[in-house]
C-alpha cells in the first residue's frame, strides 16, 4: 500500500528540526569506562566482517537469529582480539527502522572484544529506495509516494531520508565520540573532535576514525556502497536534490581530507602499514562505469597516499560480498576469490584509472550468503613479506567460515 504524503518533506527529505525530534530519546549505550588502549607494537588480530546479517525480506531473519551464535564464535577465537564490521546491517530488500538498527546495536552489546564499525549503504543511503520501503517519484503528481503501512504512515523511519537515518545510526552507534563500541572499548580519534576548523561541516563525520594499534595505523572512512549517492538520485526524483548535493559534497570532501590526515600522521609515525576500512568496492564492475565515477575522489585519495607513504596499505571493503584479494590500482598484481565457476578479474581490469601502486592492496570480505564468514586479519610490524594473495607487508588473513544454522 503506498500513497503520497508530504507534509514534513520536501523530496523526500525532513527539516533538521525535524531530525533532531526524530532521534530525541533513543536508547543510548552505557558509556565505556574500560578503554584497551594502544597495544604498542605487539602483534594482533581482528575479525573483520560485514554486510551481515541480510535477509531476502524482511521475514527472512535467518541471519538474525544466527548472528548471537556467531559473535559467540568470534568471542571464543583465542586469536581475536578486535573486532571491525565494514558496513551494511541489513540487505537492500529490508526496511530501515529504529527498531531493526537498535536490535543489532544491542546484540553487539554480547561482543567481549572492542569493535570498530564503519556504516554500509543500505543502512542509511538507500533507505529511501522502494526496495527498502522508502518511496518512489510520481510524475503524475510531481511528489513522492512513500511507502506507508496500514495507518498511513511512512514505514522506514524519516520516509526513507538517507540523511535522517544516518542521523539515526550516529546516535545509536556513536554517541560517545572517541569510543569504540565492545568490551571493553577503546579510543579512537575522531573526526568529530580534530576537524580543521576551515570545515566545520567535517564535525559531523562521528563514523570517520583513526588509531594506532600493532605498529599500523587504521583508518575508516565512510563511503557508501552503490554509487556515492550521485547516480542514485533520491527517490527516483527527476532531479537531485539540494539536500542530496550536499550531503554527497560534505561527506566526499570531509573523507578524503581524512584520509589526507592519516597518510600524513602515518608518515609522521613512521608506522609499518595502513589500514583502510570502508564499506564501498569502488571497482565493482555492476556498478558499471558512471557509478565507479562517483568514487574517484576516494580513489585518487588512496592511490596518491600511498604512494607518497611508500610502505604496505591495505584497504578493507564489503559491498560485491564475494571475497577478494587483489590490488586495483596495479595493472600486473595477481587475483583470488572465493569462486571457482569464473576466473578472477583482477579489480584494475574493471575500473582502470591509470595508476600502478605496487604498495597497495585490497581485501573484499565474504558477505550476505550463508554461512557466516569473518576473516582474521593479522598485523605483525616485525614483518615485510611481499605483496602476495594472502599476505602484504605486517599484514597476512586468512577466511573463517563459521557453520552456524
Amino acid at each position: 500500500m503506498k500513497k503520497s504524503r508530504n507534509a514534513l518533506f520536501v523530496l523526500g527529505v525532513v527539516s533538521l528540526a525535524t531530525l533532531a525530534m526524530a532521534v530525541t530519546g533513543l536508547a543510548k549505550p552505557t558509556k565505556p569506562t574500560k578503554p584497551a588502549g594502544k597495544t604498542g607494537t605487539a602483534p594482533v588480530t581482528f575479525a573483520v566482517y560485514g554486510d551481515s546479517p541480510y535477509g531476502t525480506k524482511d521475514s527472512d531473519v535467518s541471519q538474525s537469529d544466527a548472528t548471537p551464535k556467531f559473535i559467540a564464535a568470534i568471542n571464543a577465537d583465542s586469536k581475536v582480539s578486535a573486532v571491525m564490521h565494514i558496513g551494511d546491517l541489513h540487505s537492500g530488500k529490508q526496511m530501515c527502522t529504529r527498531t531493526y538498527d537498535e536490535a543489532i546495536y544491542q546484540m553487539w552489546t554480547g561482543f567481549t572484544k572492542p569493535i570498530v564499525y564503519t556504516p554500509g549503504d543500505n543502512e542509511w543511503a538507500d533507505c529511501h529506495k522502494v526496495a527498502q520501503s522508502g518511496g518512489a517519484w510520481n510524475a503524475t503528481t510531481g511528489k513522492i509516494d512513500f511507502v506507508v503501512d496500514a495507518q498511513g504512515n511512512p514505514t522506514d523511519f524519516g520516509a526513507g531520508d538517507p540523511v535522517a537515518n544516518l542521523l539515526l545510526v550516529r546516535s545509536i552507534f556513536f554517541s560517545h565520540p572517541g569510543w569504540t563500541l565492545g568490551k571493553p572499548a577503546f579510543q579512537v580519534t575522531s573526526q568529530s573532535q580534530v576537524y580543521e576548523k576551515a570545515y566545520p561541516a567535517d564535525s559531523k563525520f562521528v563514523e570517520n576514525v583513526m588509531w594506532e594499534q600493532a605498529g599500523v595505523l587504521f583508518v575508516t572512512v565512510n563511503i557508501p556502497g552503490g554509487s556515492n549517492n550521485e547516480q542514485d538520485v533520491w527517490y527516483g526524483a527527476p532531479t537531485m536534490s539540494s539536500n542530496q548535493r550536499q550531503e554527497m559534497v560534505e561527506r566526499t570532501d570531509a573523507g578524503v581530507r581524512w584520509l589526507k590526515a592519516a597518510f600524513a600522521k602515518a608518515k609522521a609515525d613512521g608506522v609499518a602499514g595502513i589500514v583502510i576500512g570502508s564499506q564501498a568496492d569502488m571497482w565493482d564492475p555492476e556498478k558499471g562505469a558512471a557509478h565507479q565515477t562517483g568514487y574517484e575522489p576516494f580513489v585518487a585519495a588512496v592511490a596518491d597516499g600511498a604512494k607518497s607513504f611508500g610502505k604496505a596499505v591495505l584497504m578493507i571493503n564489503g559491498d560485491s560480498h564475494i571475497f577478494r584479494s587483489d590490488n586495483p590500482l596495479s595493472p600486473t598484481a595477481g587475483c583470488v576469490w572465493e569462486t571457482t565457476t569464473a576466473p578472477c578479474v583482477s579489480g584494475y581490469a574493471m575500473h582502470p584509472l591509470g595508476y600502478n601502486v605496487p604498495n597497495f592492496h585490497r581485501l573484499v570480505v565474504h558477505g550476505s550468503t550463508a554461512p557466516l564468514e569473518y576473516m582474521r586479519l593479522t598485523i605483525d610490524a616485525s614483518k615485510n613479506v611481499p605483496n602476495g594473495d594472502y599476505a602484504f607487508g605486517p599484514f597476512s588473513w586468512e577466511r573463517a567460515t563459521q557453520q552456524l544454522p
